[in-house]
């Protein structure tokens, strides 16, 4: 059967039907989202109202051509020359529970009303507080914590709070909990409602974007005075230190003079800064010789520095396996003991540090020795590979660890002490290859091996544009300086 008019169609009536309620719809999120941003522009900074009124302008003219559009929609695609063959088709019909609809409704206007209110309580995480500790001072009913940490996700981020973790709540004009706040991670917010239906949960998707910056600093008083003219914070200039902590000893090795590169990112949630990132690349130039690091995930997901010729910087061994105040006693062929009165040999170094200072594995080794050696007090011996092993002495305590245990470098072993022939808090350490001490200040540490070719050359696709740019950084400040 043949017809002229659309409306006459069941199907298309309930199309038209369907087009005006999601104009409606349109409506009333662009309307709130205007409102919303005016509200922001007013409150906000001078140098913000701009884009605010930019995006109200955007999301105004969105409005209108959702106006202009959605009445003509059923008419858009028709053509008045050519008939519209229509077949009765019985409809299938749905049939939902209408209690289950009312609940849904009632939760979705219950978060969606938590959601728009702007009157929060927002509680900042102290050092040594739990989550529980939070929920309690601010009067919530165990159970509410109790049927959040039954979600696997939710568990996770609530037994792992950390100091400045906000939580936030929402109460009635009666005291009344109405809802409350939460960060799963950096980019997943929990907002969560109450009502006479119980507790109601959403699940918030936030944007997390990463923004790179480069910066040149030219050290005259200290790292951290140089990084700060740099516009780093500390927390990254101690990143930068930590890339090429193998190759200098930022302690004693640091000259007047020296200077770095350095292109690192910062992690913004939402247009707003959350946190630090990374050191992305960087040289660094110490005593006139040259530096690099860049960070590469290599193929089987493992991050690590890399200097520009795909070397891993982190070195076999530690060069100093603890964080000292002062050489106390040189390697030497013969010395004065400090207890026995006689000479003989000092086939280690002394570094003296407080008692309980953590001690690390130099490398990554098996303990053949854990106990109590004369002379020695507590100690650990670590064999590494075939030909090296290294010995710690005069420890107040071991770490947990056992015999026969492998260790990873840097892994803490023990703690400073002074048990066995000593007259105050070091660290006696011994370094040994084929069984023959060596000096530990001077010995030549083996090299790490380098990529191999197929990463290699992955590594060099996405490392020489960074080192180019770092090149010509470095170029431009030193004709700056002129």
């Amino acid at each position: 059967m043949t017809r002229n008019s659309d409306s006459s169609s069941p199907v298309i009536r309930a199309a038209l039907r369907a087009w005006r309620g999601a104009q409606r719809v349109y409506i009333h999120i662009y309307t709130n989202n205007i409102s919303r941003r005016l509200q922001h522009a007013v409150a906000a900074p001078a140098s913000w109202r701009r884009e605010h009124w930019v995006l109200a302008g955007i999301a105004c003219a969105a409005v209108i051509v959702v106006g202009a559009i959605v009445p003509s929609g059923a008419s858009a695609t028709r053509s008045p020359d050519t008939p519209v063959t229509t077949l009765d088709l019985p409809v299938p019909t749905l049939t939902r529970d209408p209690a289950a609809t009312a609940l849904e409704d009632t939760a979705t206007a219950t978060l969606d009303a938590v959601d728009d209110t702007g009157s929060w309580s927002v509680v900042s995480v102290r050092s040594g507080q739990t989550v529980g500790d939070i929920f309690h001072q601010n009067g919530v009913n165990p159970g509410i914590l109790q049927q959040l940490l039954g979600n696997g996700a939710n568990a996770s981020a609530l037994k792992n709070v950390h100091p400045g973790d906000e939580f936030a709540f929402l109460r009635a004009a009666d005291g009344a909990l109405r809802g409350l706040r939460f960060d799963r991670d950096d980019h997943t917010r929990i907002v969560v409602s109450f009502d006479a239906d119980g507790m109601h949960q959403r699940t918030v998707d936030r944007l997390i974007e990463r923004r790179t910056h480069v910066a040149h600093g030219i050290v005259e008083h200290s790292l951290f005075d140089a990084g700060a003219q740099a516009g780093m914070s500390d927390s990254m200039v101690l990143k930068l230190a930590n890339a090429f902590g193998y190759d200098i000893d930022f302690a004693q090795d640091l000259r007047q003079g020296d200077s770095f590169t350095v292109i690192y990112d910062e992690v913004y949630r939402e247009g707003e800064r959350l946190r630090d990132g990374e050191i992305v690349g960087a040289t660094f130039i110490n005593r006139g010789k040259r530096y690099s690091a860049f960070r590469y995930t290599d193929s089987a997901g493992n991050t690590m520095f890399y200097s520009d010729d795909g070397r891993p910087l982190r070195k076999a061994f530690l060069r100093t396996p603890v964080e000292f105040t002062r050489i106390s006693s040189m390697f030497t062929a013969g010395r004065m003991h400090p207890i026995l009165g006689t000479m003989r040999a000092h086939r280690g170094v002394d570094y003296a540090a407080a008692s309980g200072t953590p001690i690390h594995a130099a490398g990554d080794g098996k303990i053949t020795f854990r106990g109590w050696q004369n002379g020695y007090g507590n100690v650990v011996i670590l064999q590494h590979g075939g030909h090296y092993s290294t010995l710690y002495g005069h420890m107040s305590r071991f770490a947990s660890i056992r015999d026969g245990q492998h260790v990873s470098q840097g892994q803490t072993i023990g703690y400073v002490g002074m048990t066995g022939m000593a007259t105050g808090p070091h660290l006696h350490y011994e370094f040994r290859i084929d069984g023959t001490h060596r000096d530990p200040l001077s010995v030549t540490l083996p090299k790490a091996e380098p990529l191999p070719q197929v990463e290699l050359a992955r590594f060099h696709g996405q490392t020489q544009p960074m080192l180019a740019k770092l090149k010509t950084l470095e170029a431009t400040q030193v004709a700056l300086a002129k």
